[in-house]
């Protein structure tokens, strides 16, 4: 089943922000979306959550109009945004930041589920800690677990990287790939795809429109990222074969 399918898809602000954008991603697959600021990445995000109304053509999720039909499918999706900033001030427990979303619209969540999300992320031992008293890493992968929580089928992950320290992006990058060995769908947007560059089907590079989209080896080249980017970024090409981009 396809899991996304935009068609024909266009959005503005202000200014025009996407803009006929067509493509397909299967359940199960893994795909990374690459692109500049300002090339649209989050907004793309929020029209596959339904958040926002494509303002020429159409998004589906799991067969369903994601905006006219978001409350059939949001429950299959577990959403990681751009780092949250939750109050550092509020004495909030790990295991309390986990279930707060879901408490907050009525549905309840047990404390072996909780324990069960965090021990996939390498967190089950801080359940009774303070959340304010983590690491920038620590809490990005308490964050993640939040999603995993109801054992979604597809995880959309918006920028996952950003300010975690290295044990922590290991972690998460082991995390996705266990979830696509089991069926589910990942989709990150990410400014560095070299974390998860060997693990990823597909990526999609954007900038308003999509550039290219194809195996990691075959849209990273010099014309693609020159058309993306407006200049040219080192590649370089490792004894594994992958091209990487430095940036």
């Amino acid at each position: 089943m396809k899991a996304v399918i935009f068609c024909d898809v266009s959005f503005s602000y202000d200014k025009k922000v996407l803009e006929d954008l067509n493509f397909e991603i299967e359940g199960g697959e893994f795909v990374a979306i690459l692109g500049p600021n300002g090339a649209g990445k989050t907004t793309l995000v929020k029209l596959i959550l339904g958040l926002l109304k494509p303002e020429k053509g159409w998004v589906e999720v799991f067969g369903y109009d994601s905006f006219k039909e978001r409350n059939k499918f949001v429950d299959l999706i577990g959403y990681l945004p751009q780092r949250e900033e939750i109050a550092n001030e509020l004495p909030l427990t790990v295991s309390q930041v986990v279930k707060l979303p879901l408490l907050s619209k009525g549905k309840k969540v047990s404390d072996e589920k909780v324990v069960e999300a965090l021990s996939m992320v390498g967190m089950e031992g801080d359940v009774r800690k303070r959340f304010n008293e983590l690491s920038g890493g620590q809490q990005q992968r308490v964050l993640l677990a939040r999603a995993l929580v109801r054992n979604p089928e597809m995880l959309l992950l918006d920028e996952p990287f950003n300010g975690v320290d290295i044990p922590s992006q290991e972690k998460i990058v082991e995390v996705l790939s266990n979830l696509t060995s089991k069926g589910k769908t990942v989709i990150a947007v990410v400014h560095n795809i070299n974390p998860i560059l060997h693990e990823v089907d597909r990526v999609i590079l954007l900038n308003r429109r999509i550039i290219a989209t194809g195996k990691p080896n075959d849209v990273f080249t010099e014309e693609n990222i020159i058309k993306a980017y407006g200049s040219s970024i080192p590649l370089v090409i490792c004894e594994d074969g992958y091209t990487h981009p430095l940036r």
